[in-house]
């Protein structure tokens, strides 16, 4: 396997108070984290974290909370106390932990930051210590790349206290540490792909990233062919081994300033539009652009790929997935067998509910007698249909 690049690696995330997660953890996330469980079993909810901290870091505080129905809809049910999230990561392979912790509370005007701190330990600086403390909308920070316990702290007062500090900070030169985490959770991709949005014909003109929806891909097309023909190539060979007969992709600008993507398939001359393509071409070729992406996102979030994919490419999908690992970290959910059954056991962590109706996970390799049956050829996948698991049956056919 290639070497890993060093980029940001998120390694641990706490939730506490959000919708059906009270209180849940995850330890040890591998640069391939896939969340599985049935519908209902919280998977969206987990993902909806990341889109709610993107949000909070790219439009702001108050209106991720106002979409989400503010802390009647967000606040666990018959909880108190703040929403709570913790995050450690790494800014790359083999520099110091940094621990991100954001506290949101709601007042009478709205939502605010009741608390917000990052810590690290430097090589041989003895404990972790906070180098961002901030109260709502009052706090320190200590500058600098190296931000040292000696150092002096800088007093700073936000214009609001539903900003964030780090967000807010992260903007200035001075605070590198600050501004790579800001830098790192602004440019996560949370992908809401379908088909659907494939078929548009688009106003002509490149465009280096997928959007979330993927209705803006014949220009990613357009951007490759025009400026990375290396990558565009490689995502046609990759789509043609897992595509059976599709020959090669093409955009097409016609008179009205628009753009239109074809798809052509290896017996035919003429290739067809997008509209005629099948769901399951124009959904692999919008994931493997995102995957291949010359400049790809630090951290990429895929809900459920198996909408609208056919089960035999839900398996080399998961394949390319974990090639992608090498170049960014991905976080998927699904209730796919075919997809698991291309994991690893420590990749997977089992989304379910409790008796108490709060969503709770356990990783599938630290359930009792999965790594031995892996080890006599049995596939992940198959082991959840079966109920081999110890948590997140699936109801039994009647």
């Amino acid at each position: 396997m290639a070497k890993q690049l060093s980029i940001p690696r998120l390694e641990y995330i706490q939730v506490k108070n959000y919708r059906a997660l009270r209180d849940i953890t995850f330890k040890n996330i591998t640069p391939l984290t896939v969340l599985l469980g049935p519908n209902g079993s919280g998977k969206s909810t987990v993902f909806d974290v990341f889109a709610f901290l993107s949000e909070c870091f790219t439009t702001g505080l108050r209106k991720a909370w106002d979409k989400r129905g503010r802390f009647k809809e967000l606040r666990s049910r018959d909880s108190k106390g703040a929403i709570v999230f913790e995050l450690k990561y790494r800014e790359k392979e083999g520099a110091p932990i940094i621990t991100y912790h954001l506290e949101i509370q709601e007042g009478p005007k709205g939502p605010f930051v009741e608390r917000e701190w990052l810590r690290w330990s430097r090589k041989g600086s003895g404990r972790p210590f906070n180098f961002l403390d901030f109260k709502q909308g009052k706090g320190s920070v200590i500058g600098g790349a190296e931000p040292d316990i000696k150092a002096k702290r800088i007093t700073e007062q936000l214009a609001s206290p539903d900003f964030i500090a780090v967000s807010t900070l992260g903007q200035l030169s001075k605070h590198p540490r600050v501004a790579a985490l800001r830098q790192f959770i602004t440019g996560w991709y949370l992908s809401y792909l379908t088909a659907d949005n494939t078929r548009g014909i688009p106003e002509a003109g490149p465009i280096e990233r997928l959007s979330t929806t993927g209705d803006n891909l014949p220009n990613v097309i357009q951007y490759l062919l025009e400026q990375h023909p290396d990558a565009l190539e490689k995502i046609t060979e990759v789509l043609v081994q897992r595509i059976p007969r599709l020959e090669r992709v093409r955009v097409q600008a016609l008179d009205d300033g628009r753009l239109m993507l074809q798809v052509k398939d290896a017996p035919f001359k003429q290739p067809v539009l997008a509209k005629y393509a099948s769901d399951g071409t124009l959904k692999m070729l919008a994931y493997l652009t995102l995957l291949y992406d010359p400049e790809p996102p630090q951290l990429i979030g895929i809900e459920e790929p198996e909408n609208q994919l056919h089960p035999k490419l839900l398996y080399e999908l998961a394949e390319e997935c974990r090639k992608s690992a090498q170049r960014s970290q991905l976080i998927i959910t699904t209730h796919s067998p075919e997809f698991v059954n291309a994991l690893n056991a420590d990749e997977v962590w089992v989304i379910y509910r409790a008796d108490d109706g709060y969503t709770r996970t356990q990783r599938a390799s630290d359930m009792t007698g999965i790594a031995e049956l892996m080890q006599e050829g049995a596939q992940l996948g198959d082991l959840w249909m079966e109920n081999f698991f110890e948590v997140g049956y699936l109801p039994k056919k009647k």
